[in-house]
């Protein structure tokens, strides 16, 4: 084929064209906060305040209890530039469009999407609650489990993704094959990694998950006067490490609605967001809240009471995850054109904003390339998200 079909905008189309097939995670969470960064040189600047919903209490009674309420915001910022650098000769210009998409694009934008994606999923980490079925393979029910936690969560209806780490995807989607029979569906397997859609989600298979690592915290228990707005409680007692990303649950403290404050009979879930090797102040997510319209727990942990690690110490357990899209954010801004290059070009495909720069090596009669995403992410609501632990692959 002709070397015409490779201009500047063809190649920057056809690798956002490949990403955009690749990167299912980033694709099913929350992008509306492209456009904010949709500037030349991001102008706004790396950070974006995003609110977050104002919650309220309810009053009984005629006697009027005004309250104040403090709007809350997370911040998303845009700060991570990554790239893949190609060099091809004047010859590789004379293939085709689709020759040169598969021997030279498509193996270079995988590895990038790869890292993308694998980044992007550290925002697991901050998802507190999990449905816990870490001692076998997963099954439809512990599917059915994360659903309950996003339900008790007031998780909106629609836009559920359940990503499965390649070993559950194996263990679940034989046994539901009869289930997934959309025919868009289908199609979909094919063009998005997408499996299929059952009980309110539509199923995705993630090479990136990876596992938790259990550490071999033992036996700790609440050594401290916990108060309402708290996210570090003082344990002792036990013994060993709890790594970061560990659940883990306090006697005495169950979930509860998110509206009507009632207690849901189970303990609240709390993610550890930063390692602890031996007895002190272990930092949780979210902070434990017994009061007010941001209300999350039924009541303070008890002093002297279990601190329960899900699973068992000293072992991995396999991770996937059920999700609605506006539990996390990806974003990506528009890097600056340069000039006084061979070509230089960027093209935005469902918020992806990609950037080729080609430069002509006279002394090999070669083209160096790179390809860039600026990008950021963020976990705006955790309680929309759940993990599915299960025995790791």
């Amino acid at each position: 084929m002709a070397n015409t079909y490779l201009t500047p905008t063809a190649v920057t189309r056809e690798a956002l064209r490949i990403l955009h097939q690749q990167a299912n995670f980033i694709g099913s969470i929350n992008r509306q906060y492209d456009d904010s960064f949709a500037k030349s040189g991001a102008k706004i600047g790396d950070s974006l305040k995003i609110r977050l919903p104002n919650e309220y209490t309810v009053r009984t009674g005629r006697t009027l209890d005004v309250q104040d309420f403090t709007e809350t915001s997370v911040t998303l910022q845009i700060a991570t530039q990554k790239g893949v650098d190609l060099n091809f000769t004047s010859a590789d210009l004379t293939l085709s469009l689709d020759d040169f998409s598969k021997r030279i694009l498509d193996p270079a934008i995988s590895v990038l999407v790869a890292s993308v994606e694998s980044d992007a999923l550290n925002m697991r980490k901050d998802v507190n609650q999990q449905a816990n079925n870490t001692a076998a393979a997963i099954t439809f029910a512990n599917v059915l489990g994360g659903k309950r936690k996003l339900d008790d969560s007031l998780a909106p209806p629609g836009e559920r993704t359940a990503l499965l780490s390649s070993n559950d995807s194996v263990s679940l989607v034989d046994a539901l094959k009869g289930l997934f029979q959309d025919s868009g569906s289908v199609a979909k397997q094919y063009k998005e990694g997408m499996m299929g859609r059952t009980a309110g989600f539509d199923f995705m298979q993630n090479t990136h998950l990876g596992n938790q690592t259990r550490g071999d915290g033992a036996s700790y228990v609440v050594n401290d006067t916990v108060a309402s707005g708290d996210s570090e409680v003082t344990i002792g007692t036990g013994t060993g490490t709890i790594n970061i990303g560990e659940i883990v649950t306090f006697a005495g403290c169950n979930a509860v609605h998110p509206e009507t404050k009632a207690d849901l009979g189970y303990l609240k879930q709390f993610v550890v967001t930063a390692t602890l090797t031996a007895a002190g102040a272990l930092s949780i997510s979210p902070a434990i809240t017994t009061t007010g319209p941001r209300q999350n727990c039924s009541a303070i942990p008890t002093n002297t009471g279990a601190v329960t690690i899900v699973g068992t110490a000293s072992t991995n357990y396999g991770q996937s995850m059920v999700y609605h899209k506006d539990a996390f954010a990806f974003a990506t801004a528009d890097l600056v054109m340069p000039s006084g290059v061979d070509f230089a070009k960027r093209e935005v495909l469902d918020g992806i904003s990609m950037r080729v720069v080609r430069q002509y090596d006279i002394n090999n009669d070669a083209f160096p390339c790179r390809l860039d995403i600026l990008y950021g992410y963020k976990t705006l609501r955790a309680q929309l998200a759940c993990r599915l632990a299960n025995l790791a692959g």
